[in-house]
């Protein structure tokens, strides 16, 4: 439990601010504009890049008082824990080495986190954060988007209650083609340059970027631990050191077995990401780019297809719906989703409840973790000429 403690603000619009999310960012802006897409908070306060000026920048096009627009997010933590008027959260969508640094930062100042995956670069440094979280009683979430699609969440209603029966078969691929040239070596290609180099990016670009996506979509339609895999992950690109292309063979703890595949050089793929559930009775399928639908499939029986936003999608998923059938939802409406859960639980908390973060439907710090460990699991068995390693 998360006791929460008598707030004088209570009921007031929640107050948040930004680390990373400046000149050149994508994640910040989608970040920006699914809290606001569902009036989850305000955003007042910032460091919006390394370089001073650049966070200026941003922050007067935010049209932020420039006293809360900081040098860096060191002197944010502090200086807004210190405000009557403190941010209640903060969003870290800066690169991935600031991920950590960024996060303990905060929570050391007892502010609640919402941070970009991958939580960090290491497992020591991911439980640290939740030993920090723990002992701060902050709630943390950590945006795996895809998450929050109605259908990914139908999915996982079809596959727990048992419809589709014991889930025997995972199949999961998230392809691009984006990185097929060496856009790092092309002025101007920040999104590039910071992912293909370790020092910011960590141990792996493509799996660590985008390969997670798929461990996390699978672990939350089915609930099953990875319990080995057996990874090769290819360096595909002149002068690169980090990995364009995996694959990666799972076992899970269940008995069931999978096969992930991550790529950022597969011409013709915008954002493929797709994931295939086979159980005994049946199967599912989720593709993020059809985002509204679902292909169910029951042993001997023809395929359906089902469709967001009508009155046969379960309650759980159904209840993140913010339009009917017919009218597309899509990326923000997912990213806004794990906001509304997100905020509610940081509301609760403000209003003096006991709040269980489990009961509140986004992607937790547990699940963050679980994202390292698939991490360097997959590289350590890469490394080893893709052998069998154990996951925990």
């Amino acid at each position: 439990m998360i006791e929460g403690k008598e707030s004088a603000a209570v009921g007031r619009p929640l107050r948040y601010g930004m680390v990373g999310g400046g000149p050149g960012s994508f994640i910040g802006g989608v970040h920006r504009s699914a809290i606001a897409f569902g009036g989850y908070g305000t955003l007042v306060a910032g460091c919006f890049s390394r370089n001073p000026a650049n966070s200026a920048v941003t922050g007067r096009e935010l049209h932020l008082d420039p006293a809360r627009v900081y040098a860096s997010f060191e002197e944010m933590a502090k200086a807004e824990a210190k405000r009557e008027d403190a941010i209640d959260f903060v969003v870290i969508a800066a690169q991935n080495d600031s991920h950590f640094p960024a996060a303990k930062a905060f929570l050391e100042q007892g502010i609640h986190v919402m941070c970009e995956k991958p939580l960090s670069h290491t497992l020591e440094q991911a439980l640290e954060l939740k030993a920090l979280a723990k002992k701060k009683k902050c709630l943390f979430g950590v945006a795996y988007a895809y998450a929050g699609h109605v259908m990914a969440k139908e999915a996982r209603e079809i596959v727990r209650s048992g419809q589709i029966g014991d889930v025997v078969m995972v199949m999961g691929e998230y392809p691009q083609e984006w990185l097929m040239d060496l856009l790092e070596k092309t002025e101007g290609q920040r999104q590039a340059a910071w992912r293909t180099d370790p020092k910011q990016a960590g141990i792996s670009n493509c799996l660590g970027d985008i390969g997670t996506h798929i461990e996390n979509m699978v672990a939350m339609i089915t609930g099953l631990k990875v319990k080995q895999v057996c990874a090769s992950l290819d360096v595909i690109g002149k002068g690169r050191s980090l990995d364009t292309n995996a694959q990666v063979m799972l076992r899970y703890s269940n008995g069931a077995k999978g096969l992930y595949w991550s790529s950022q050089i597969a011409a013709g793929y915008d954002n493929g990401l797709k994931v295939r559930i086979f159980g005994t009775k049946g199967a599912v399928e989720f593709v993020q780019e059809e985002s509204n639908y679902l292909k169910v499939a029951m042993k001997g029986q023809p395929p359906q297809r089902l469709s967001r936003g009508n009155g046969y999608i379960h309650p759980g998923a159904s209840k993140n719906s913010r339009f009917p059938s017919g009218h597309p939802e899509g990326y923000n409406e997912a990213f806004a989703n794990l906001y509304a859960a997100f905020t509610s639980a940081v509301r609760d908390v403000m209003d003096g409840k006991k709040v269980k973060e489990a009961d509140y439907d986004y992607p937790k710090i547990d699940e963050g973790i679980d994202g390292v460990k698939f991490v360097g699991a997959c590289v350590s068995s890469s490394k080893k000429g893709a052998v069998w390693v154990d996951v925990d």
